[in-house]
């Protein structure tokens, strides 16, 4: 919920090799739940995790809004498989971090056992954003994924934006990892979406005419007190206020790897696309706001397993299919940025085993518990399952 940071600043080597090759960059940002050593439950160890954090990872490894969470955030990348091995040694960082303070590192949208309310982290923008906007972000935390992909300035990332807006109910629907809270099953795949749904500021992202009418708008947001600052703008999707990316907030953080990095390279995928389509003077789909938030909350509802609202046909279809669709849209840049292999690999991985809240209703259809789920869901952050 802070202000957004994609890890360290991009390098002139890494920027003018990009650029050279006509390639965009890409970046993760990766938002963890600790819970209980033992018990399901949230728990307040963020300040003792981080004192077990070795030095040279400070930079990639910050506060949250609450207690009971944790943030990580990639160096930017123009390989998949540098972005993968940079993620798998973050989460093993801070995994074992976790272990030595006494807790487990979770990816998972929300907390899923009943158990105190935690308390914020002492930092000054947290606490005023309580004192404004009192208890919106309810029991043990929130956890998303935002990719940041690499654009050609600020212009163009508004084009972008104008353009992502009927995809990205996707991306939510693939992302899906919270339906258990507070010891139940929401009915939701993504009950994260439903509670972040709360804030003022959060939907999707309006079409919007220019950069200016972009600056305009954050302007009178602040003025209308519906947020503190610029990090407060919470669309689905927005221009970084700190890097040169557009930051995709796609959905809630997947307890695989694989599945984040699916996503991160669909997300470079698309924004290539669109800057392609964008070129070429394809105008933005002309998508009304309500289908769009009809669109988001089918996607939490469902997730993958279920059905999708298709915004072309403004029908309903089964999610895979759309899933699908954006794959062979995308697969042009894939292939250009050399991840179609290994999206092809990870799509097919996907399909087989279903979205984070599939896998945990799986473990509960099994007679599992919660604190099944949650044992799961640490091996899995860690990679061993």
């Amino acid at each position: 919920m802070d202000a957004a940071a994609s890890g360290t600043t991009i390098s002139e080597e890494l920027a003018e090799e990009a650029e050279s090759q006509n390639l965009l960059t890409l970046g993760i940002e990766e938002e963890y739940l600790l819970v209980d050593a033992v018990e399901p439950r949230g728990v307040e160890a963020v300040e003792q995790v981080l004192d077990h954090v070795p030095a040279e990872y400070s930079e990639s490894v910050q506060h949250e809004y609450f207690r009971t969470q944790i943030e990580v955030a990639s160096p930017p990348q123009l390989e998949l498989s540098g972005l993968h091995a940079a993620m798998k040694e973050l989460r093993g960082v801070v995994a074992g971090a976790a272990e030595q303070a006494g807790a487990r590192l979770v990816a998972i949208g929300a907390g899923p056992a009943a158990g105190p309310a935690a308390r914020l982290v002492d930092k000054p923008r947290y606490h005023q954003m309580r004192a404004r906007f009192g208890d919106l972000s309810p029991g043990q935390g929130m956890c998303g994924t935002h990719v940041h992909v690499s654009i050609p300035d600020r212009e163009s990332g508004i084009r972008v934006l104008n353009h992502l807006r009927p995809w990205l109910p996707v991306f939510q629907a693939a992302s899906a990892n919270s339906p258990l809270y507070n010891g139940r099953d929401t009915g939701y795949a993504s009950w994260r979406s439903m509670l972040w749904e709360r804030w003022p500021t959060v939907g999707p992202t309006p079409q919007l005419d220019s950069f200016e009418h972009y600056e305009e708008l954050v302007r009178d947001l602040q003025a209308s007190g519906a947020m503190l600052d610029e990090g407060m703008l919470y669309w689905y999707a927005r221009l970084s206020a700190a890097y040169p990316t557009v930051e995709i907030r796609m959905g809630d953080v997947t307890p695989s790897l694989d599945d984040a990095m699916l996503l991160a390279a669909l997300a470079r995928g698309l924004v290539a696309t669109l800057l392609r389509d964008i070129g070429e003077g394809a105008p933005a789909p002309d998508v009304p706001h309500p289908l769009l938030m009809a669109a988001h909350w089918r996607a939490a509802k469902d997730g993958l397993e279920g059905q999708l609202l298709d915004l072309a046909t403004r029908e309903p279809r089964p999610a895979w299919r759309l899933m699908r669709q954006l794959f062979d849209y995308v697969q042009p840049e894939l292939e250009r940025h050399g991840d179609l292999e290994m999206v092809t690999v990870l799509m097919g991985r996907l399909r087989a085993h279903g979205t984070g809240a599939a896998r945990q209703r799986a473990i509960l259809g099994r007679d599992g518990t919660v604190a099944d789920v949650v044992d799961w869901l640490a091996r899995t952050t860690r990679g061993e399952a």
